[in-house]
């Protein structure tokens, strides 16, 4: 596809991994000048042929004052006013909360700081979902270690732990956790400090095989109108059962987008959003399980046979161009290489895979986070990031981080907390 206008520079806060690479890659191609913030020189899109420039900036360390000042002069040695496309929820509710600021130098959706919040809390984001009749699995929200232990009674096994805001854990730490036995929950129960129980919620498993786990991405433009909606099917995801999609593939989904621009529309949502579902076979049910108020690290799964994406869609309304009706690519296929790696081993462990059905798997595959023949770069600051990862797991003790701890490294009243790192390995 081609745009007319693409004048109007980009800035993605933050770039990790695959996901600000996909962004990068996808509208500089177009001749749009995107420019790269991270916390790491090592960043895979400070290496792509796409990236206009690239900024050192970390996020989880600096104050919201400090974030906001940094990005405000950065506009200003722009010297342009740019699209700021957040990729993390820490990000995300660092734009909404001071997007009157920001607008100064950044053009972004008018989204709602309290929706964000709302959203990107769990447990706000079930109370929202419920008043709206989406529906939501069995979920219990303790408040003392007592109402913890008892959450098994209500939700059954096997149950899920997570954290209510991802984001406040530590970034060495699992914000979620898979459990299948009592005796494994209560082993678990041990390693959360009283002080953190009231951050956790404790979640029934949806039985089923991957096919169960939906997705669905959408741009909602400053009236609430759903311009670009696809839906897609997890097939493998890391860590295994819970964890973001190593490899997926587009299917149409009515029932989902049904539901997912209901929701949204309901709550006079704007912007991209990246939605989770997971269908209940007990009662024919879709269920909703996560709302990113950004766009999500697999959104170049959804590419129209146009080339159209969120991201695009997303520029385009900004800019004040026409967004095209964009049809879903069916079948299209999607894997980030490494972490679809790590998923393959991980369910081959749990006796769901092996060799013959992975190489199936891979047929069809029509993109990936890190290869690209005309990007080749990026892919090997990912062998280099894996390469040390395992260098560090080799040299490390067999010393366990507990799944659940809090790292108080920023204040409350900052209102935005330590982003969530996803390891490769």
């Amino acid at each position: 596809m081609t745009i007319a206008n693409t004048s109007v520079p980009v800035t993605v806060l933050p770039s990790p991994h695959h996901g600000g690479l996909g962004i990068t890659r996808s509208l500089g191609r177009l001749g749009i000048p995107v420019f790269n913030i991270d916390a790491s020189p090592w960043c895979p899109s400070f290496f792509s042929r796409y990236c206009a420039g690239r900024f050192l900036h970390d996020l989880d360390t600096a104050t919201a004052e400090h974030s906001v000042e940094w990005l405000l002069d950065l506009g200003r040695r722009l010297g342009a006013r740019s699209i700021l496309v957040p990729t993390t929820d820490a990000a995300a509710l660092l734009a909404a909360a001071n997007a009157a600021a920001l607008r100064e130098w950044f053009i972004l959706p008018d989204q709602s700081s309290g929706l964000v919040h709302s959203l990107s809390s769990k447990k706000e984001m079930y109370g929202l979902a419920r008043r709206h009749r989406v529906p939501v699995p069995v979920t219990v929200f303790p408040q003392t270690r007592a109402e913890l232990l008892a959450a098994p009674d209500r939700v059954g096994l096997p149950l899920i732990v997570k954290g209510i805001q991802g984001y406040v854990w530590n970034r060495e730490s699992r914000t979620k956790a898979l459990v299948h036995t009592m005796a494994r929950f209560l082993e678990l129960c041990k390693t959360v400090p009283d002080a953190a129980v009231p951050g956790l919620l404790v979640q029934e498993y949806i039985p089923g095989s991957e096919d169960k786990a939906w997705m669905f991405n959408g741009y909602f433009d400053a009236t609430s109108e759903c311009r670009a909606a696809f839906t897609g099917r997890k097939i493998r995801q890391c860590p295994v059962y819970t964890g973001a999609a190593s490899l997926a593939i587009c299917e149409n989904n009515g029932a989902v987008e049904t539901s997912a621009k209901s929701f949204m529309k309901a709550v006079e949502y704007r912007g991209i959003v990246d939605i989770d579902f997971r269908y209940d076979s007990r009662d024919g049910k879709y269920k909703i399980l996560d709302v990113n108020s950004r766009i999500g690290s697999t959104f170049r799964l959804f590419v129209s046979p146009t080339g159209m994406d969120v991201a695009r869609a997303l520029y385009l309304d900004l800019t004040g161009q026409d967004v095209p009706v964009s049809a879903l690519a069916a079948g299209r296929k999607w894997m980030v290489e490494d972490l679809d790696l790590v998923a393959a081993l991980g369910y081959w462990r749990e006796g769901a895979l092996n060799l013959r059905e992975w190489l199936k798997s891979l047929r069809g595959v029509e993109e990936f986070g890190f290869f690209a023949f005309d990007d080749p770069l990026p892919l090997l600051l990912m062998l280099r990031a894996d390469g040390r990862e395992l260098l560090r797991l080799t040299r490390a003790p067999a010393e366990r981080v507990p799944p659940f701890e809090l790292k108080p490294t920023l204040k409350e009243e900052n209102g935005v907390a330590p982003a969530e790192k996803h390891a490769c390995l």
